[in-house]
């Protein structure tokens, strides 16, 4: 399998943005562009892994636009990989409105599994598309934040960009 990516910087910080023949695969945000890219070469560990190229770049400008100004929205053909419960939970999490948040609690009893509220927080864990699957619009019941793949400060600026 071939796997197009490119590093980016946003306000954020640095951007990996990886995209197969179906769609994007992931989407990673962090500090240090060499971890991100060595943890990319290590989740796709057996794809031919290649620089994207002038098309894609559209798409990467399009992420780093997202995360400056979150309200021009997020359209990109997505390839989604995990089980079925986890592409239901995602799934729900891209009708979370920009802006807008929405409990673990929420969202398993949305997916019609109220009892899964943990089942729901793992599937938002594993999630590696950031930003097009919103998971960080989901929150603790109390509204407070919690844990994020890619580190609680990141979400709390996310939400905060959303909410202006």
């Amino acid at each position: 399998m071939e796997i197009r990516f490119a590093l980016g910087e946003c306000s954020l910080g640095s951007i990996l943005v990886a995209a197969s023949e179906k769609g994007i695969c992931a989407i990673s945000l962090g500090g240090d562009p060499e971890l991100l890219l060595q943890e990319f070469q290590d989740r796709f560990a057996n794809a031919d892994l290649l620089h994207g190229g002038k098309d894609f770049d559209a798409w990467v400008s399009q992420v780093v636009g997202f995360v400056e100004a979150p309200d021009i929205g997020l359209s990109l053909p997505l390839d989604i990989r995990g089980t079925a419960f986890q592409q239901r939970v995602w799934q729900a999490m891209t009708e979370i409105p920009v802006g807008a948040t929405l409990s673990y609690a929420a969202l398993a009893e949305r997916i019609g599994s109220p009892k899964s509220v943990r089942a729901v927080a793992r599937a938002c864990a594993s999630n590696t598309i950031a930003l097009a699957i919103p998971c960080h619009r989901v929150v603790r019941s109390d509204g407070s934040l919690s844990g994020y793949r890619w580190g609680v400060e990141k979400k709390r600026a996310l939400l905060e960009r959303e909410r202006q």
